[in-house]
């Protein structure tokens, strides 16, 4: 892909890894209903998604491109890529509880406060500081985020608040935080696929230890006795872990973790707009106006100069391949966010 297509083309990426995360709302809500539990849910995600992306890997080996692994990168990455599927698993588990303890509007609203970290992080680690464009495509996207989130809120129904889940919420930002900083550049050898591959992979077997450990196994094997769930739980391997887990890591090493987290409050408006039509509930003016903001930060940010080479790179931007292959430099961090 040409260099400048791909602010273009990562953004698309991130907007529709958003729009797929954006399902697992309404969807994790009819698997409960079917009677999945939150551990087993994720825990099938992960591993479906991981079956996803491992045959687009092997289907990638069938027309002759390597396969990196684990064996063909340093032992620097090896460790990022174990930093990766821990935050990942910290992240679900983290989200998951708050969305048990307190309303799942305001936990969103915590998690949400994560591109705001990413883009602070990025300031301060590479001392270059974020664009007047970024900066006002982030404000505009964070308050648009919040008027979606907080318009679904109904105060008849109650609105369930503890300092616990709010800061499960904010732990849960954090450990994304992590996620986008360290895959950025912390395993830029091995190839996107690869990399997703490990993670989700990862992920599931981390949530199968830890049902095991807390003696919960039979929330995992609950499909096997429940054939009503497994469409939920194929639909949120497919299209809530497989493809915008891919998406999601190859827009962060296109464009970026700012630019990425930014868009990526997208998903929230989805959810809003498929919980209105899948589950009947209202659809308010007022988050209507939040969408389009968070939508315009979008087009804002397509304004903002284009990610730029790393100083030492050969000739491209990191992650500037096909999604699978290598990127070609992890030599220096790039000047531009």
């Amino acid at each position: 892909m040409q260099p400048d297509r791909r602010p273009l083309f990562g953004s698309l990426a991130v907007l529709v890894a958003a729009a797929c995360f954006g399902t697992l709302g309404p969807l994790s809500r009819l698997a409960f209903e079917a009677g999945m539990t939150p551990l087993g849910f994720v825990t099938w995600r992960a591993a479906i998604g991981a079956v996803v992306v491992g045959g687009l890997v092997l289907l990638r080996m069938r027309r002759g491109r390597p396969y990196v692994g684990l064996r063909g990168v340093s032992g620097r990455a090896r460790v990022a890529l174990i930093v990766v599927v821990l935050s990942g698993i910290v992240l679900n588990l983290a989200i998951f509880t708050a969305f048990d303890r307190i309303t799942v509007a305001l936990a969103v609203l915590g998690f949400y406060t994560y591109p705001a970290m990413v883009t602070a992080a990025i300031a301060i680690r590479e001392r270059h500081r974020p664009d007047a464009i970024q900066l006002g495509a982030l404000a505009m996207a964070l308050v648009g985020m919040a008027v979606v989130v907080l318009g679904q809120l109904d105060p008849s129904v109650g609105v369930r608040f503890d300092l616990v889940g709010f800061g499960l919420a904010l732990v849960a930002a954090v450990a994304q935080t992590v996620f986008v900083l360290v895959s950025r550049r912390g395993f830029v050898a091995v190839p996107t696929d690869e990399a997703t591959l490990a993670v989700l992979g990862g992920g599931a077997l981390g949530f199968l230890l830890l049902a095991i450990g807390f003696g919960d196994a039979a929330a995992v094997l609950k499909p096997f006795g429940t054939p009503a769930v497994w469409p939920y739980l194929l639909f949120g391997g497919l299209v809530g872990a497989g493809i915008p887990s891919l998406l999601f890591l190859t827009a962060v090493r296109w464009i970026g973790g700012v630019r990425t987290g930014i868009l990526a409050m997208f998903e929230p408006v989805t959810a809003t707009v498929l919980a209105a039509l899948i589950l009947g509930e209202a659809l308010r003016p007022i988050q209507v106006l939040g969408g389009a903001l968070v939508l315009g930060a979008g087009v804002l940010l397509q304004r903002s100069p284009a990610p730029g080479v790393d100083r030492g790179a050969p000739s491209a931007a990191p992650g500037a391949g096909p999604i699978g292959q290598p990127m070609e430099s992890e030599s220096a961090p790039s000047p531009v966010l």
